[in-house]
């Protein structure tokens, strides 16, 4: 684990990289990281979230910006920005069930060749898929998600890169830090090793890269 400057860490992210972004309607997002993707202007972004929160808060200010070019997430109802843009065909959306979106990217993150779930099943979400019996029940098999980056938002990371969260602002973050080929933290308080209790610890250091200095 390295630290460095946001800035930094943004400016390795290039135009057209694939992004998990940890959150729940802007709960539990890294702000300073959707600001400063702003600030550099990145387009073309696939951004992989449970949602893309609200105007301007979160993933929506990346909405807004136009710095995405598709979103896959569980639902987009609470940010009409996103709407607009999927209507005019400025943004893709791919629309994931909750559940089958947070087991698809503990997939990817655990080497998973898939995962099965009813979810779906004789609705408009099989179209393409495979339908899989098992003991006389069909299932459908969801591909594995992983990305270029994971953006996560920490409450405490200690100075090896083992990370603790705040309550439900957990929700993603822990998930996608296992399922991307870099990930960045913005942590709230940087601490000694040995200041976050054992178990407490949700996401441990090997698959940290850069936590952002202070």
């Amino acid at each position: 684990m390295k630290s460095i400057l946001l800035e930094k860490a943004v400016a390795m992210i290039p135009d057209g990289a694939s992004l998990m972004i940890g959150g729940f309607m802007g709960v539990g997002t890294p702000e300073p990281l959707m600001d400063e993707l702003v600030r550099q202007g990145k387009r073309g972004l696939t951004v992989i979230a449970n949602d893309t929160a609200m105007p301007g808060v979160g993933i929506g200010k990346l909405i807004r910006a136009g710095c995405v070019s598709k979103v896959v997430a569980s639902h987009i109802g609470l940010n009409p920005e996103t709407q607009q843009k999927m209507i005019a065909g400025e943004i893709e959306v791919d629309l994931v069930p909750q559940g089958s979106l947070a087991e698809r990217v503990r997939a990817g993150g655990h080497g998973l060749g898939g995962i099965l779930t009813p979810t779906g099943v004789g609705t408009l979400a099989a179209e393409g898929k495979r339908v899989i019996e098992v003991d006389g029940k069909s299932f459908l098999l969801e591909l594995p998600i992983t990305a270029d980056f994971a953006l996560i938002n920490a409450k405490d990371a200690d100075y090896t890169g083992n990370l603790a969260y705040a309550l439900t602002a957990r929700n993603f973050n822990p998930l996608m830090a296992m399922a991307a080929r870099c990930v960045i933290v913005r942590a709230e308080n940087i601490v000694p090793v040995g200041v976050i209790p054992p178990d407490h610890v949700m996401t441990p250091a090997p698959v940290v890269d850069y936590i952002i200095a202070h």
